[in-house]
């Protein structure tokens, strides 16, 4: 599943005095004569929804996740492109020869955060805790996100136990043991699934979403546990001020764990991060400052008056910072860093397929959905708004992902303005009273609402979208929200067309798949497409291992969704970050966002000027 939602941009600057939430504990400064904490600042482009994993969907939220809680098997932090390492398991699981069983030994002595729900006692992390996390994914009354992903992996007896809570309408059973997900022991966690999953661990690797949940604290906190997150991770939730900023702390119970990777012999970068960290303790900084700085000028003005660490290069200041994909000699003079990567994710904006305007299956409305595709200017996107920081998207796939070619090409990436004319006319969107607008079939008005952002850079977004409708004589409406609104919105399915930007969370393609596979409507499939012959493709493809037929079902999937334009794919973006001479150790992660215990940070450049 895509697991982080990545808006193209963000809401308007929020108020720094966002209404508070529940502080869990609240952050203290050091006594009188301490040395400084080590601290690392960030600004988030968007607010936080909650640290509930089974609950949050949007990438924000689960920057903070990922570094509370632990999963059984992690992505290594150096590995290029990627490998998966134990975590909370003592080793790699045992697998069985069909894919089908999977059994974790769970490492002993580690301990979750201190907290109230545990009545003064130390709380050991067991495999229950895996066990009572994954079930909650199935919870009716949580409603998550997630749980298509869950359900998608097949464990034995666990969806028949939602449905059962659903026809009854009783509460979930916790406490009725399931085939797909037991506890041997104290220690010992087998998995047990319908189908065949070779790639579960790209699944599981993911601590932001399934990281262990001790059951004490969620019946502790009830409906306020988003504000409440305890884990076994690096880090704790000090204090929160919703939309405004997040404070984490070193965890003072983590268990030890010290630095080490396994980047490849030719990786130069990684060799050496290694070679200087290796067998330094976790976490190498003691407190993490998040604030939310929606908009771009505040938020580049921040990092240049060294009030933040690190910055992905907004948009607008492309040019400015990396002049030619280089380094601004004036920035380079203050030892600032870049990095410049082509992200694994696509930008895309979707139809919701259930709109008596834009959905449906027939000629009429695949015709408007892909003349609409066709009025879509690219290149003019990636040359005027985006400062050249992007490549073309042919297609769900991103790069770094399962299937991805760079030589491939599609419909999808056509802009051809008078195609997308003709076509309009021919299945009947014409001018018939002659105010300069197109018309339905039917003569009703044909309106398209587009969802969007009050930031700036998002009505640069919309004034190039208005333009491309106006040149085929579409009418649109802008329809501007904040960012958790119109997630929520998108959830229930009251969006027209909205425009986001997808990160692959796992090196797989079956995350950007499921955004079009039919049960996972409402979920990760916001625009409720529903097809038989995709998700036939999409369930074959969970069940089998990379190779020739896997990529021929891929062509088959793109197909049908160049064919029914669901979607359209606008762009995989370049990526430039840029961080403070005093941040060491940063690497951009691919697939999971977790990087803060990697960091350390030298006080005595932050201090020079």
């Amino acid at each position: 599943m895509i697991r982080r939602l990545l808006l193209i941009a963000a809401a308007a600057l929020a108020a720094v005095a966002g209404h508070a939430a529940a502080q869990p504990q609240a952050a203290s400064a050091p006594p009188t004569g301490a040395p400084l904490a080590k601290t690392f600042r960030w600004a988030f482009v968007a607010a936080e929804t909650g640290f509930d994993p089974v609950k949050i969907s949007d990438l924000y939220s689960r920057y903070v996740t990922t570094h509370l809680f632990e999963a059984l098997v992690r992505y290594d932090y150096l590995a290029r492109p990627f490998k998966v390492r134990p975590e909370a398991a003592a080793a790699m699981p045992e697998v069985s020869e069909d894919f089908r069983t999977y059994t974790f030994r769970i490492r002993p002595g580690v301990y979750f955060q201190d907290d109230p729900a545990f009545k003064g006692q130390r709380r050991e992390l067991v495999a229950q805790d895996f066990a009572y996390a994954i079930k909650r994914f199935f919870d009716p009354a949580n409603a998550s996100p997630s749980y298509s992903d869950m359900n998608d992996q097949g464990f034995v007896g666990l969806d028949e136990l939602r449905q059962q809570a659903i026809s009854k309408k009783t509460p979930f059973d916790y406490d009725k043991p399931v085939e797909g997900l037991r506890a041997l022991d104290r220690y010992t966690l087998q998995v047990k699934l319908k189908s065949p999953r070779p790639r579960l661990l790209y699944t599981l690797a993911d601590s932001s979403l399934y990281g262990a949940v001790a059951r004490e604290v969620v019946e502790h906190y009830g409906s306020e546990i988003s504000a409440h997150p305890v884990g076994t991770g690096p880090f704790r939730l000090a204090s929160w001020r919703r939309s405004s900023q997040i404070v984490l702390e070193r965890n003072p119970g983590y268990h030890e764990a010290f630095y080490d990777a396994e980047p490849n012999a030719d990786d130069a970068e990684g060799q050496a991060l290694l070679q200087r960290f290796k067998g330094r303790r976790l976490p190498m900084i003691d407190r993490v400052e998040l604030s939310i700085i929606e908009e771009s000028q505040p938020r580049w003005l921040a990092f240049l008056n060294r009030e933040i660490d690190l910055i992905s290069v907004p948009l607008e200041f492309a040019n400015q910072a990396a002049p030619n994909g280089k380094l601004a000699p004036n920035l380079a003079k203050r030892g600032i860093r870049m990095q410049r990567v082509v992200n694994p994710d696509r930008t895309l904006y979707y139809f919701n397929m259930e709109d008596p305007v834009v959905g449906g299956y027939t000629p009429e409305k695949v015709a408007l959905r892909r003349a609409i595709r066709l009025a879509t200017d690219v290149p003019r996107e990636i040359a005027g708004v985006r400062r050249g920081q992007a490549i073309p998207a042919q297609s769900m796939v991103a790069p770094a992902t399962f299937g991805y070619d760079p030589n491939y090409k599609t419909e999808n990436s056509d802009y051809n303005v008078p195609r997308a004319k003709a076509l309009l006319d021919m299945y009947g969107y014409v001018d018939r009273n002659g105010d300069g607008w197109r018309e339905m079939p039917d003569g009703s008005p044909l309106v398209i609402q587009y969802a969007t952002s009050p930031d700036s850079l998002s009505r640069q977004f919309d004034e190039l979208w208005k333009k491309n409708m106006d040149a085929i004589g579409v009418r649109i409406e802008i329809k501007p929200a904040q960012w958790p609104e119109n997630l929520k919105a998108a959830r229930a399915g009251q969006l027209m067309v909205w425009q986001l930007g997808y990160t692959a969370s796992s090196p797989d393609v079956q995350d950007a798949m499921q955004l079009l596979y039919g049960p996972a409507s409402g979920g990760q499939n916001l625009g409720r497409f529903k097809n038989a012959r995709f998700d036939e493709i999409y369930e074959r493809m969970q069940s089998i291992g990379d190779g020739p037929e896997r990529l021929a079902l891929l062509d088959e999937a793109n197909r049908i969704a160049t064919a029914l334009a669901p979607h359209k794919y606008n762009v995989h973006r370049i990526v430039t970050d840029l961080t403070q001479p005093w941040v060491i150790g940063y690497r951009r992660p691919f697939f999971v966002s977790r990087f803060w215990q990697y960091l350390d940070i030298d006080d005595s450049l932050r201090g020079a000027r």
